[in-house]
């Protein structure tokens, strides 16, 4: 009965724990610097995987090719990304963070299409892509600006961390998804690979003084342990049960926890247009991933 319910769990709480990060994230800056956030999620989940890995007696990859594509992954898919959400929650609500997060899929559909050309663009995808940075621009609100402000600094972090989550995913699928790589060892050398750099840059981005209390210490194992760890592991788990299409449904999930986490236990407010504008980017999402398409009318002609 429990491996029935494996997978959903699974699902559950990968949706849970990437849609609590940003509350973790904005708690562990209380007492930490955003460098330090970024560094400690990488090293712990680098660590975590690598445990799992080892008792999972998985083999490192060979080939210097492999390893020079997980660099770049490394860089784009955890190390900018998260040094642009720890940044950018300095000004920004956790809540609205969260909704940033979920522009992603609009920015995989440009790359993938566009730049690593993997994809055809479909007129459902232009469609989807439009909205989605419509609801983008909604979500700004640049008429509540008269100069470059801290909260818009902080909403175009969080679109830098988008924008690399978009690249790094058509990289994979251009450079690394057809190579027989074990899911473990996958996540490993994603977020393992981050996490290494991260180490050798600690005398210059982590060394400084913090002050350290349980829900800060709390914040940082969950970031690291769950949402850098083994929350990559449950993905790759409901990637192979259900399919991409199916696993990516947790884009929906993780911005409505954000949201509500945020609002419930830091009490966040969010202006109108941060909401409309976030469902303007979940319609363009579900063009932009052919969840929606049009239908082609066949036109019939009758001689006589």
């Amino acid at each position: 009965m429990l491996t029935r319910f494996a997978i959903p769990l699974q699902f559950i709480g990968m949706g849970l724990i990437w849609g609590s990060s940003f509350l973790f994230i904005k708690v562990s800056l209380e007492g930490v610097s955003f460098f330090q956030v970024a560094w400690a999620r990488l090293v712990l989940g680098g660590l975590t995987l690598l445990i799992i890995a080892l008792l999972a007696r998985q083999r490192f990859p060979r080939e210097k090719a492999v390893w020079g594509h997980f660099l770049v992954v490394a860089v784009t898919n955890c190390i900018i990304p998260h040094l642009a959400f720890s940044w950018a929650e300095q000004y920004v609500s956790s809540g609205l963070a969260s909704i940033y997060n979920a522009v992603t899929p609009i920015m995989t559909a440009l790359f993938v299409t566009l730049a690593f050309k993997v994809e055809k663009l479909t007129a459902a995808q232009v469609v989807g892509i439009a909205l989605g940075i419509f609801g983008v621009v909604v979500i700004i609100g640049p008429w509540r600006y008269d100069a470059f402000t801290g909260d818009l600094a902080g909403q175009l972090a969080c679109l830098l961390a988008a924008l690399c989550y978009g690249f790094s995913y058509g990289y994979i699928r251009r450079f690394l998804s057809h190579r027989p790589i074990p899911g473990i060892m996958f996540a490993l050398l994603n977020i393992g690979v981050a996490g290494f750099i991260m180490l050798l840059l600690t005398p210059v981005i982590a060394w400084s003084p913090v002050e350290l209390n349980g829900w800060i210490i709390a914040a940082l194992l969950v970031l690291g342990i769950f949402g850098t760890g083994l929350a990559y592991i449950w993905n790759i788990n409901v990637l192979r049960a259900w399919g991409a299409t199916a696993a990516s449904t947790v884009t929906y999930v993780t911005p409505v926890v954000g949201v509500f986490l945020g609002v419930v236990i830091l009490h966040e407010v969010l202006g109108w247009n941060e909401p409309v504008g976030a469902v303007i980017v979940f319609v363009g999402i579900l063009f932009a991933q052919r969840r929606i398409r049009f239908r082609r009318r066949a036109i019939f002609s009758e001689n006589g």
